[in-house]
């Protein structure tokens, strides 16, 4: 592979993904920068079957929840209360279409993508969760089961690697072809299973024209959250720049007024979350601790 593509910044790193776990543990009091409406759901009491509590019988009470070894054992009337059950899944797609191979400073959108689901599945599992991954890219699209704990988010992280040097080496070959992302995410209504958190990172770049519907029929019986991944680059005034290739040469690219395929905000009435994928990593931490807030509870072993 060329050398200038294992670069820090262009070659994702699982290690550092695994890494970014610190920033969720240790950062929980830095300051929030943006926000999204919500979050992940927490469990309410309820009458599903998981047991919340057991205490004493109060006028009003289910008799049919009645706790016979607490009531036997103390010989006054104790009754168990119950949580609602839901099982909270985080189902993350990376978009590692050639278009996000780009950075003008830090990092790849690509890999910013990466990192930005990393954190945000970290989250996930702390809080007792189970994540499931999908990646987008000009192949075949990688996908790894749901699951729980460590172990869950580190297939993710595993998968996100490969895929994403997979995709560096189609690039260098030339294999440059940019599906439409409203024809990408039609796996994720048969992956992402009812109830389910989907988080999108993505430029939104050729978003498709059906990409609104797709997200709306999403929406019906998931919740669709989208984190869109930035560069500084979109903050520079048009006109020409000296771009320097890995080879050391030089050319112009040009950098017009209002890039037409990138969507308006929101986008098909869903909140963008943005993030820098020239910012650093700690900054980023930040906004997505601000855009997925924690839930009461949440575990930081």
């Amino acid at each position: 592979m060329n050398p200038a593509l294992q670069a820090p910044g262009v070659w994702l790193d699982a290690r550092s993904l695994i890494a970014l776990r610190t920033h969720l543990l240790h950062g929980a009091e830095t300051e929030v920068q943006a926000a999204l409406p919500g979050g992940f759901v927490t469990r309410r009491r309820g009458q599903g079957q998981e047991v919340a509590d057991v205490r004493q019988y109060v006028t009003g009470d289910d008799i049919r929840h009645l706790d016979r070894g607490s009531t036997a054992r103390t010989g006054v009337l104790h009754v168990r209360s119950f949580q609602e059950e839901r099982d909270q899944v985080t189902f993350l797609v990376a978009d590692f279409r050639p278009s996000m191979l780009w950075g003008t400073r830090r990092a790849f959108r690509s890999v910013a993508a990466a990192e930005a689901l990393s954190l945000i599945g970290w989250r996930a599992i702390e809080e007792g969760g189970r994540v499931g991954l999908l990646v987008i890219g000009p192949k075949m699209p990688v996908v790894t089961s749901i699951r729980g704990m460590v172990r869950g988010m580190l297939a993710v992280i595993g998968a996100m690697a490969r895929a994403h040097a997979t995709v560096l080496e189609e690039a260098q070959s030339g294999r440059l072809d940019d599906p439409d992302l409203d024809g990408a995410l039609a796996r994720v209504t048969r992956l992402a299973p009812a109830g389910a958190e989907v988080v999108i990172a993505s430029g939104f770049d050729r978003p498709g024209g059906d990409l609104s519907d797709r997200l709306g029929q999403l929406a019906r019986r998931r919740h669709p959250r989208l984190v869109m991944v930035g560069d500084g680059i979109d903050a520079l005034p048009p006109g020409s720049y000296p771009i320097r290739l890995a080879d050391g040469s030089h050319r112009l690219g040009r950098i017009d007024e209002g890039r037409e395929d990138i969507p308006p905000e929101p986008l098909a009435g869903f909140p963008l979350l943005r993030v820098d994928a020239a910012a650093p990593v700690a900054q980023m931490a930040r906004v997505i601790n601000g855009g997925f807030p924690r839930r009461e509870g949440m575990s930081h072993g």
